[in-house]
């Protein structure tokens, strides 16, 4: 896109900020948003930061009839010298892009959509908490907003990032978590959306969490969309197993997403020359280990909770105790170099973080 200015209409009122322990997840929002507009004809353009408000959409919205939308997550950092991190956010911009491919949405430019990240977190800098286990996340999403019943492109988005002070993602922290194998509903399957981010691969997970929450577990470990035997993610995250001593996690095959702290977990396991693998894995094996004594810890990664170790599985009414149910070494020490490397305490080997100037007309 050519090179355009964000125009900046800041509040002049400020919210209060939360104490850390009032933050959840996801239920507080800044001051201010970015939104840019897309029209056919004329590309993406006006790009803004605005207060903090409602949007007015038509009722006959192609969002709301066939579900054009993609979105992603990352998280701004503040260090004890205050200063604030991105943690990769090129990755997600680029996935953002891969989305929009699958979804028929014009692309962004990927250095654009980070200079205006970067302008808004320096307008919202205040608003990043500092407590261990807390940071802003920030999500941005593309919303298909041409009034039109007909199926097809939208002609019409809009782009915006929101930003939200956070703590822990589940309830647990580091500590395990208990996962439901989820044997009738599916995730998605190779050819449809998902190893795309976007809205429907997450509504259409919500009854298999619901019967999970009804059953005390806190998150469901989908199995392949074909014949049901073979691991793919869990919950909203991608998931590893420790087998023997082999780090191994499901293969990337076309309806799996491909989650920026799965490639970073990969790059520090090989960087620490620990074996780790990818490849098709199925139930039956990860049963077979469990029996042998052989499977020696799990965990899920994503931006939301970086790190989530698995204490229980429980599979067609067969529990298994992983770790005698706490968490292991390599989940551990994953959880303290990332978090490390986001909050500025450990060396960046592999230049992950990038740095937010503070704007001169943001201050």
């Amino acid at each position: 896109m050519k090179e355009q200015t964000i125009q900046l209409n800041l509040s002049p009122e400020r919210k209060p900020k939360p104490q850390s322990e009032e933050l959840g997840f996801g239920k507080i929002f800044t001051d201010h948003m970015f939104i840019m507009d897309y029209t056919e004809g004329q590309g993406w353009h006006d790009p803004r930061i605005v207060p903090y408000q409602p949007i007015s959409l038509d009722p006959a919205c192609m969002i709301f009839h066939y579900g054009q939308t993609v979105f992603e997550g990352l998280k701004a950092y503040l260090t004890e010298d205050n200063r604030v991190l991105l943690f990769r956010p090129q990755k997600n911009f680029e996935r953002l892009n891969r989305s929009n491919e699958r979804l028929c949405i014009p692309p962004v430019d990927e250095e654009f959509a980070l200079e205006a990240l970067k302008q808004l977190i320096s307008v919202e800098k205040d608003w990043i908490p500092n407590a261990e286990g807390t940071s802003l996340y920030i999500r941005p999403f593309i919303i298909s907003t041409e009034p039109f019943l007909g199926v097809a492109p939208s002609s019409r988005y809009k782009f915006m990032i929101i930003l939200s002070p956070v703590g822990a993602y589940y309830k647990e922290g580091i500590h395990p978590v208990k996962i439901l194998v989820e044997s009738e509903f599916v995730r998605a399957v190779a050819g449809g959306t998902g190893e795309a981010k976007t809205a429907g691969n997450y509504a259409s997970s919500l009854k298999a969490q619901e019967i999970a929450d009804g059953k005390g577990y806190t998150q469901v470990l989908w199995l392949d969309g074909l014949e049901k035997k073979y691991i793919e993610e869990v919950g909203s995250m991608n998931v590893f197993f420790k087998i023997n001593g082999e780090i191994v996690t499901p293969a990337l095959n076309g309806s799996i997403l491909e989650g920026v702290t799965r490639n970073s977990v990969i790059e520090l396991l090989k960087s620490w020359d620990l074996p780790v693998t990818e490849r098709r894995l199925a139930m039956e094996e990860i049963r077979e280990a469990y029996k042998s004594g052989q499977l020696e810890e799990a965990f899920g990664t994503g931006t939301a909770a970086v790190i989530s170790p698995i204490g229980e599985l429980l599979w067609n009414d067969e529990k298994m105790i992983i770790n005698e149910g706490t968490t292991g070494p390599i989940a551990k020490k994953l959880y303290s170099t990332i978090t490390g490397i986001q909050n500025g305490k450990e060396q960046d080997p592999f230049n992950w973080t990038v740095e937010v100037e503070q704007y001169a007309a943001t201050k």
